[in-house]
């Protein structure tokens, strides 16, 4: 216990370990507590009680990808597939302006059906309509001329989880075809454009060891991100894992908190499959040292549609209602909703 102690007090003095030190803290979990409070105090030191809020538009769930975990993949013949136009997801984007919300977050399937010109007309579009917000993608593996076009037509931040940094567990969770260089290029790629960028991996997926995610933190920390997200892996339904275990919460949460110390400034989410895992995840994530939440902006008769695992919460609750909620359920663990852009401390305009 004292050791393990020991060591989260240097990396909070360092934000560095090696990565035999980042695999013991991981594989206790009697030092939790004391770990999460010092993840906390980072993160107030940085950001306050603030807990920025994003407002997810999740435009499309066809996806040409068939990943092995994800219940949008291209072989789910179940999957009820839906397909926004661009004026319905600029004008999701301006209901989510009058709520309030000033990051929305354009998240879909690798659906090519949308051409670069589509998806830059779509984010100029809602740059120039409210030009105090941020924009961030989540589209998935593209060429690097086609991130520099979404760049220049105003897209400010880009999401792509990397799901793993061990070449042999990438080839267990995806098919063939797709390529562990190709995905980390897209990363290096977007970094040297310019975007506020993000990476991330599921906590628990199959074949995963304690060994895998201590790569991970490595990789993370040479990287530098300006964003994490980190979430447990849930089951799919008609998917190869459908029967594969949840991931552990409480792994997700440690590693919230070593994240924290290791990257200080972070954006940080506490993810919707934390919160689908558990009843008050996302609460407990923020605790962990997580700094941000996304409700979810898409038409209702939509959510219940982009299923990338089973149970996901939130699929029925207005726009307007989940965002309500979100700020009640942080103002009871004594945080508040932020709103506004809520950019990397370093990429503030």
């Amino acid at each position: 216990m004292e050791n393990i102690e020991k060591l989260i007090d240097k990396l909070c003095e360092t934000s560095e370990l090696t990565a035999d030190e980042y695999k013991e803290i991981l594989a206790s979990s009697d030092h939790d507590e004391y770990l999460a409070s010092k993840a906390r105090e980072v993160a107030q030191r940085i950001f306050g009680k603030d807990v920025y809020i994003r407002g997810i538009i999740e435009f499309s769930n066809y996806c040409r990808n068939d990943c092995y975990y994800c219940g949008i993949r291209a072989s789910n013949k179940y999957c009820e597939r839906y397909r926004m136009t661009p004026d319905e997801i600029i004008r999701c984007a301006d209901s989510g302006y009058d709520i309030g919300f000033r990051t929305f977050v354009l998240q879909s399937g690798e659906d090519l059906t949308y051409s670069t010109e589509d998806i830059c007309n779509i984010v100029s579009s809602i740059k120039s309509r409210h030009p105090d917000c941020a924009v961030t993608l989540s589209i998935g593996e593209k060429s690097r001329e086609e991130y520099q076009a979404y760049y220049d037509a105003g897209a400010d931040r880009y999401l792509l989880r990397h799901e793993t940094y061990n070449k042999d567990h990438y080839g267990m969770l995806h098919p063939d075809k797709m390529s562990w260089s190709s995905r980390i290029r897209c990363l290096y790629d977007l970094r040297e454009i310019g975007y506020q960028t993000g990476c991330g991996i599921m906590v628990g997926t199959p074949g995963q060891t304690l060994d895998h995610v201590v790569e991970d933190l490595v990789f993370m920390k040479g990287f530098e991100p300006h964003m994490i997200g980190i979430g447990p892996f849930l089951p799919a339904a008609n998917t190869p894992f459908a029967d594969c275990p949840a991931g552990d919460v409480a792994l997700t949460l440690r590693l919230l908190s070593v994240i924290r110390l290791m990257l200080p400034k972070v954006l940080l989410p506490a993810t919707t499959a934390l919160g689908t895992a558990e009843a008050l995840g996302r609460e407990k994530g923020i605790l962990a040292g997580a700094n941000v939440i996304m409700p979810n902006l898409s038409p209702v008769e939509n959510r219940g549609k982009y299923q990338l695992y089973d149970g996901k919460i939130c699929i029925s609750d207005d726009a307007s209602l989940c965002s309500r909620c979100i700020s009640a359920r942080l103002k009871s663990i004594g945080y508040q909703a932020v709103t506004g852009r809520g950019d990397h401390p370093d990429k503030a305009l």
